[in-house]
């Protein structure tokens, strides 16, 4: 439940003279349908970060249009579906709400996604609130009911580079490692300081683990 505006600040850390293309998560009521719509807005060849859900569609986009990406960059994600719990949880969340009556995300679900220092930071819980309600009640409910199960992960095969963080409650390090042990060649680094929300809680150290990683030898 975030926009493009979730890279706001972490662009400004990246060189000037990279070409810089933000999407959404995509049209679509699948993953595969994202992903097939996020990579006709995109150039012939390009390096794809994705972020926590984006992390699953970039994952699509690259085993389906191999040719095309240069390098994957997932932070902050993970191969798990939901469990039965999880999917019940969030379905009964959105039969709860109505278009009408859906504000955003709710105060304590974004604190929860924070580091602990951040989890009482006003103007950044107001930040992920904002976005939230400007995806609105169907972008919930559609994101809700993707099914992640069948994401590839083995047969991608570009260099990739997962990101995550010790103090992530929503996405484990346990998570992470399985992510990256099942991608061939796979890198792991992680970011200190930040909970889930990587990209906006630690945007410079994120610019700056990418940078370096990308400016190595592949």
């Amino acid at each position: 439940m975030l926009d493009e505006t979730l890279w706001n600040e972490f662009r400004l850390y990246l060189p000037q003279d990279w070409s810089l293309h933000t999407a959404a998560l995509g049209n679509g009521s699948t993953i595969r349908d994202m992903a097939s719509d996020i990579a006709e807005r995109l150039p012939e060849r390009f390096v794809l970060i994705g972020f926590s859900l984006g992390g699953y569609i970039a994952r699509q986009l690259a085993a389906d249009f191999p040719e095309r990406v240069e390098a994957l960059i997932l932070v902050a994600s993970s191969l798990r579906d939901d469990t039965a719990q999880q999917r019940t949880t969030k379905m009964q969340a959105v039969q709860a709400l109505t278009p009408e009556r859906f504000r955003g995300l709710s105060n304590s679900t974004i604190a929860h996604s924070l580091h602990p220092d951040n989890a009482s930071d006003k103007p950044l819980i107001s930040t992920i609130k904002e976005m939230s309600r400007r995806l609105g009640y169907q972008a919930l409910a559609t994101q809700s009911a993707l099914d992640r199960s069948q994401v590839p992960a083995s047969t991608i095969q570009c260099p990739t580079l997962v990101i995550a963080s010790a103090n992530d409650a929503l996405r484990s390090l346990e998570e992470a490692d399985e992510l990256a042990a099942a991608i061939p060649g796979a890198e792991l680094q992680r970011i200190d300081g930040a909970g889930h929300m990587i990209p906006l809680e630690q945007p410079q150290a994120l610019a700056d683990s990418i940078v370096h990683w990308l400016d190595q030898p592949q």
